[in-house]
């Protein structure tokens, strides 16, 4: 599925449950933010697990004023969990290359034998590819 088959089919829903560790899509995608601002508009019902940590408190700011929600709708609307508890939600993810210049990261889901990969671009795999590196360190206090 591509992007653009997503948007097709979330302009075409009256409920969305969303997953998000960051809020990318819907704060920093342009494509996908007028899609909420629209759906919201339309009473598109809206939906978000998202983790407690300091990226998704600023990304939460910058949604609240895109879209102007009062605090109350942010309570009704979000679900701000424990980042261990999306456990549940990642995906398989290979970074192929690791540590060198030019990293390649895809995911697949993690309990399905199917054909469905995601290649991520380059910006995202360099990093994934760092990030894997400082919790490798963090926890075997060694580089990988």
């Amino acid at each position: 599925m591509t992007i653009k088959q997503l948007i097709k089919l979330e302009d075409k829903a009256k409920e969305v449950w969303v997953i998000s560790p960051a809020l990318h899509y819907d704060v920093e995608n342009k494509d996908f933010s007028e899609l909420v601002s629209v759906n919201l508009g339309q009473k598109t019902k809206y939906k978000y697990i998202i983790p407690a940590s300091k990226t998704i408190t600023k990304q939460l700011d910058l949604y609240k004023k895109k879209y102007k929600l009062t605090e109350d709708e942010v309570n009704q609307n979000f679900l701000i969990i424990a980042e261990s508890d999306l456990s549940p939600f990642v995906m398989e993810i290979g970074i192929y290359n690791g540590s060198d210049k030019d990293p390649i990261a895809c995911a697949a889901p993690a309990l399905e034998d199917n054909n469905d990969v995601i290649q991520f671009g380059k910006t995202t795999s360099k990093a994934m590819a760092k990030n894997f590196k400082q919790i490798w360190k963090k926890y075997k206090r060694g580089n990988p």
